[in-house]
């Protein structure tokens, strides 16, 4: 099952809105044949690894990362009658899928006819691999991570709002991973102004992600990186900072009424537009007003081995209200690793992820 998990991770970024899944069959002790699900609307990994095996997929185990598909109305064919056409004796699974349409459907179909199921094999790994598609088809809205870097003593930048670089190179890399694995990268008009980002993934083989500007009066000037399309950016703006004329290039809105964004109505309006993961990069401001707003579901912070010292500096998240320490906002599954000279500290805002 971990090397289905490997195979399925091979596709991260590309599956979306669908999930991440890898699938191989074992028979007479070895592995006739793999496959993983590479891109939505695209056949999934069972169909695919039974087609490899042909004849010899009869009588075989399938292992699969999670619960075969059962239901029509989609794309693909129902996972479950090519299994079951292919004559699979029985079929391990890491877990079940989350699916209103699926959720244990799929398993009680095969055993009805006659195939043995086992489920929750690495359970735990094949959840964080999937933690995007977990949330977004359950509640229709994006996973949402929060990433920063700081200086060993908390800062974000210099007094005069200078950033690069605090991470490593290496930390560098892993971000425009991140970026590639993502359906949108969220940031502000602020954090626009003072670094002009290109908000890609330029790593060999990287999908850019969508990229979302908060800038209520539409202050991004037109020769600026995000203006630059491919790849899409999506400008979320007050409605009376609507431009007279459209940009040109592939540049959407999203407009509002009220006197701030709403980082919840923000949220659901990409959800609806079939983004299931956000990354939120951006200063302290937007850091603190998406955690205060409760949208975010996993924070990553690279703590670089350097000082900055002084007052008035930037933290990573901000805001004009703190917390007391026992109302604060917990973060659980704490996790850390050494990445080049930095380390990247990683949790979740709640307990369930």
């Amino acid at each position: 099952m971990k090397r289905c998990l490997r195979l399925a991770a091979r596709a991260a970024g590309k599956t979306s809105p669908n999930p991440m899944v890898g699938a191989l069959l074992y028979k007479d002790g070895r592995v006739i044949s793999e496959a993983y699900h590479k891109k939505a609307g695209t056949p999934h990994a069972e169909p695919l690894a039974i087609d490899k095996a042909g004849e010899q997929a009869r009588g075989s185990t399938l292992f699969v990362t999670l619960e075969p598909c059962c239901h029509t109305g989609k794309r693909t064919p129902p996972c479950t009658e090519r299994i079951i056409s292919a004559g699979i004796k029985d079929v391990c699974i890491a877990m079940l899928d989350p699916n209103p349409k699926v959720a244990g459907n799929g398993v009680r179909i095969l055993n009805n006819h006659g195939i043995k199921t086992e489920v929750g094999i690495v359970k735990e790994q094949a959840l964080a691999l999937n933690e995007f598609y977990i949330k977004y088809i359950t509640t229709g809205l994006p996973f949402v991570i929060l990433k920063s870097a700081m200086t060993l003593d908390g800062k974000t930048a210099t007094p005069d709002g200078v950033s690069k670089w605090i991470s490593s190179e290496k930390s560098r890399l892993l971000v425009h991973k991140l970026r590639s694995s993502v359906d949108a990268v969220v940031t502000a008009i602020g954090t626009v102004k003072a670094d002009n980002p290109r908000l890609t993934a330029r790593i060999k083989g990287g999908k850019n992600p969508i990229r979302v500007v908060i800038d209520p009066q539409f202050e991004t000037p037109p020769d600026f990186n995000v203006m630059a399309t491919p790849p899409k950016t999506i400008f979320v703006i007050h409605r009376g900072g609507i431009p007279e004329t459209r940009p040109q290039g592939d540049i959407d809105y999203l407009c509002y009424d009220s006197s701030k964004v709403d980082m919840r109505w923000l949220m659901a309006e990409l959800g609806r537009r079939e983004i299931a993961s956000v990354l939120i990069e951006g200063g302290p401001s937007l850091a603190g007003y998406a955690v205060s707003a409760g949208v975010v579901d996993k924070i990553m912070v690279f703590v670089a081995p350097k000082i900055v010292g002084g007052p008035g500096v930037y933290t990573p998240v901000g805001g004009n209200t703190f917390l007391p320490l026992d109302v604060a906002h917990k973060v659980y599954g704490i996790k850390s690793k050494k990445i080049g000279t930095d380390l990247l500290i990683e949790g979740y805002f709640n307990k369930k992820l």
